[in-house]
């Protein structure tokens, strides 16, 4: 067992994260992180209404008596977001932790405080995380660029960002981009986090509620099976390499382009029915990151966390003790 700040504050037995991921942090997932002794968040704008978002709640219930939370990503979208109606429900359903991403979470911190719920907000960058600091969250989700989704456009690696974001906060940090095993997990305690976040680890288990051939395509790509687009628009974003992320690079590179001439091949519904859905890896966009080089086998959660957790603290108690000479 590993005791950290983030374990003791927020009540879960190890210091592991599943964080929000579109269409796929769905109930029975969470309840199976949450049964492995992690903390899960259901992602609230998978639900398509605030009243479907507190029946997936309830139905977390049902599965575990672990602590779960919710993911509340506030970005601009075409259509409006009834994200107070969002917040709501997630209050009103008696989650006592949120994640939330995306813009500035300050209109939400005085509800979500005054019913006593914790909150993580996650972070791309120093400055940004000690703004959220400021502002009152109770701890920070610090994004490497080796995370799928959107890593910002400073290009800082989690070797880096990690060990700058724990010099400079006092809040718990959980530490996101590239981890997967045990001996990431302690590499990031070292550097000064207190608990991991890992999506595409979480993807690749029994429990996702995605097609088997997007879990074994993660197991069989590696490293380098990632690529970056939408830089150009300034919203640089990590995903799968696939025939369509490199035909929008591609497109993107040309002089004038703009985020329309993507935008038919950037289509999150797409990707979540053609490729999560269908399994057309071939088919849309979609998310993971660098980390897919370190998932070899498709695994339950409570496999993966025991693994992590067994790993983790042989290499602090074995191969890291025996490098120790006595003085």
């Amino acid at each position: 067992m590993l005791k950290t700040r983030f374990t003791e504050e927020f009540g879960v037995e190890h210091p592991i994260v599943c964080g929000g991921m579109t269409a796929v942090g769905r109930a029975e997932l969470i309840a199976a992180v949450a049964n492995a002794g992690a903390l899960g968040f259901l992602t609230a704008l998978t639900q398509p209404t605030p009243e479907e978002l507190s029946r997936e709640i309830a139905k977390v219930r049902t599965l575990t008596d672990r602590p779960f939370g919710v993911n509340l990503t506030i970005l601009p979208t075409l259509t409006p977001v009834p994200y107070d109606e969002y917040r709501d429900a997630i209050i009103d359903g008696g989650v006592k932790i949120v994640e939330t991403a995306g813009a500035n979470p300050e209109p939400h911190l005085p509800a979500f405080k005054a019913a006593g719920v914790k909150v993580v907000h996650k972070a791309v960058a120093v400055r940004h995380a000690l703004k959220a600091e400021k502002l009152g969250v109770d701890a920070i989700s610090i994004d490497g660029f080796e995370c799928a989704g959107h890593p910002g456009e400073d290009d800082v690696p989690g070797l880096i960002l990690i060990n700058a974001a724990a010099r400079k906060l006092s809040i718990p940090i959980i530490a996101s981009g590239g981890f997967a095993d045990g001996a990431g997990l302690v590499a990031a305690l070292a550097l000064g986090a207190d608990a991991i976040n890992m999506g595409t680890r979480f993807v690749a288990t029994t429990e996702a509620p995605v097609h088997d051939n997007v879990k074994r395509q993660i197991v069989a790509n590696d490293e380098r099976s990632t690529k970056i687009v939408f830089r150009e628009f300034r919203n640089t974003a990590r995903v799968a390499r696939n025939a369509v992320s490199e035909e929008i690079a591609n497109i993107s590179r040309q002089v004038g382009a703009t985020f329309e001439d993507v935008a038919h091949l950037a289509s999150g519904e797409r990707g979540r029915r053609e490729v999560l859905g269908n399994g057309d890896m071939d088919g849309g966009l979609w998310w993971a990151g660098q980390s897919q080089g370190l998932i070899d086998e498709v695994l339950s959660c409570r496999e993966v966390v025991d693994r992590i957790m067994a790993d983790a603290e042989e290499l602090i108690d074995k191969r890291l003790a025996d490098m120790r000479i006595p003085a």
